[in-house]
This record gives structure tokens, C-alpha cells and sequence, in this order.
């Protein structure tokens, strides 16, 4: 970053010895290189020196190479491109976003850590790409980030979640089929406003309120608008109340399927979790109406299974 601002002027010639090392056979130079592009590429001066384009190749070359942190750091070069130059994201946004799925899809990727990258680094790119390019992958992506909104590692949920949040943006070309992926997520979600970690449950009422506006009902909406903003105390046994009756009254037919997905959370490792999915049905079934109480399989429910 220092080079970026400095250095300007020698940056040409750097960047055209340092391109051989990252075909080099020895790990530790393919990693630091990649590590010098990707920080070059959150400073708009790789744009003024006409190195973007040769910069971002080589990033996107990097994604097959055998080390994962190598790898991992490419999608953070091609993540920074939101920051340095978000004028060009548009132009490569297609190229940027098949890279981005490409990291959530690494098969060789044991502790996540390209996937986290690249769940952040989309994050910041999507405010940037033009819809007709995220449309395509929007339901591929919602699908991979979905089981890491119960991830044991915090920064995933978190990441994956706020992900999911800006998507939502995106889903009007697809209303019907990204609905379905809010309702997939949407008792997770509420359950992780009880998550021990304070920055996941930033991202589930930042999440929550994004999907508002896409869920057919004004009055869920408004709740999630004015109880979820960050800087305000939630009352969460009050809220949910208030939250399952809207639910019961807009989609009495989903009964059975939250009740399931909460069923679920019963032997989550989370000890507020595990409180709050009983709870979370047992305000369901306290306003639903008499019609679609034979929805509820009772054995099921009291065996908690």
C-alpha cells in the first residue's frame, strides 16, 4: 500500500519482473507476489498505469495453482479491484463473479478459507456489477452459502449471511425462486439473532432487513425494519411473537415447514438456539387458525425429533 502511493512511476517495471515468480516453483514466492498484486489492486493506481487488466489476468490465472493460499489471496486482489477501481467492475463483472463461485466451489479447501474470501470479496463487488451478470449465478450462490450460516466458525456465518443479504438486491428478475431461498433461511436466521457472537447478529438483522421488502408482507417488513436496526436492543421473545403472527397470518400454510426447520435447532451446540426454536414454535402454533392446525405432526413434535 505504501508502493501504491509512493511509487507510482516504478510500479510498470516491478510488476513486469515480479509476473515470472508467479509461475515460479517455490510456494513462498507465488505467495508473497500474490500478496503484493492483490494490495496494488486496492489503489486506483494500477488503473492510472494501465496495469488493471494484466494485474487482474494474473490473479484469475492463480486460481488453480496448488497452494491454497495462493488461491485464497487471488480472490482477494480480484475482491480489491471494488476498491481501487470500482468504475472497471462493471466492465469485468461477469469474469469477477464466475471467479468468486469458482472460490466457493474449491474442493481442496478443508478450513473454508478461499470460500470465506471469496463470500466477502462478492460482497463487495456486488455493488458495483450490472444485474444481468449476478442474475445467471444468483441462485447457485444462494444454494453454497446456505450451510454456512451454521458454520462452527463465526466469521463464516457471518460473511455468508451478510452475503445473502446483499443478494436479495438482485432477486426481482427472480422473485418467485429467490422467495424460496429466503424461506429456506428465514427460521435460521431468526434463530441467529440469539448467536453467541455479536458480529453474526449484526449480519442476521442486516440480512432480515434486506429480505423484508421481498417477502409479500408489509407487516413483517416494517417489524424488521424498525426492531432489527443495529444500534437498537431487540426484546427477542417479544419480537417473535409478533413475528410468528404475521407469518401465520401472510403464510399459514408454511406451518409445517418452519416447525420442521426448527426442529432442527433443538440439538444445536448453541445453548440460546436450543431455547429459542421450542419457543419460536410454540408461538406458530399459537396463531395459526384452527384450519391448518392438521398440518402439525404432534409425535413428531413432542418427541422433538
Amino acid at each position: 500500500s505504501a508502493m501504491a502511493r509512493h511509487a507510482g512511476p516504478r510500479l510498470p517495471l516491478i510488476v513486469k519482473n515480479l509476473i515470472p515468480t508467479l509461475s515460479g516453483v517455490f510456494d513462498s514466492q507465488r505467495i508473497t507476489t500474490t500478496a503484493f498484486f492483490a494490495e496494488l489492486l486496492n489503489s486506483n493506481v494500477v488503473n492510472d498505469l494501465i496495469l488493471l487488466e494484466t494485474m487482474m489476468d494474473n490473479m484469475t490465472g492463480r486460481q488453480k495453482d496448488t497452494c491454497l493460499l495462493v488461491r485464497m489471496l487471488a480472490l482477494r486482489g480480484l475482491g480489491n479491484i471494488a476498491s481501487g477501481s470500482p468504475e472497471k467492475v462493471r466492465k469485468h463483472g461477469a469474469k469477477l463473479l464466475a471467479s468468486m463461485v469458482n472460490g466457493m466451489d474449491d474442493k481442496d479447501d478443508p478450513h473454508n478459507l478461499i470460500a470465506l474470501e471469496a463470500m466477502s470479496s462478492l460482497s463487495k463487488l456486488l455493488d458495483h456489477v450490472e444485474e444481468r451478470d449476478i442474475q445467471s449465478m444468483l441462485l447457485h450462490i444462494a444454494i453454497r452459502i446456505r450451510p454456512f450460516f451454521d458454520s462452527e466458525q463465526p466469521d463464516l456465518r457471518q460473511s455468508s449471511i451478510v452475503l445473502f443479504g446483499n443478494l436479495t438486491k438482485f432477486s426481482e428478475g427472480n422473485c418467485e425462486v429467490f422467495f424460496e431461498q429466503i424461506l429456506n433461511g428465514l427460521v435460521t436466521l431468526l434463530l441467529h439473532l440469539q448467536d453467541p457472537k455479536p458480529e453474526v447478529v449484526k449480519a442476521c438483522k442486516f440480512a432480515l432487513r434486506m429480505c423484508g421488502p421481498n417477502m409479500g408482507c408489509e407487516g413483517l417488513c416494517d417489524m424488521f425494519l424498525n426492531h432489527l436496526r443495529e444500534d437498537r436492543s431487540l426484546h427477542y421473545g417479544e419480537f417473535m411473537n409478533n413475528v410468528c403472527k404475521h407469518l401465520m397470518q401472510s403464510y399459514p400454510e408454511m406451518l409445517n415447514r418452519l416447525i420442521l426447520t426448527n426442529l432442527f435447532y433443538f440439538k444445536s451446540n448453541w445453548v440460546d438456539i436450543r431455547a429459542a426454536a421450542p419457543m419460536f414454535i410454540g408461538f406458530l402454533v399459537l396463531h395459526v387458525d384452527e384450519d391448518h392446525c392438521q398440518q402439525v405432526d404432534l409425535d413428531q413434535l413432542i418427541s422433538g425429533e
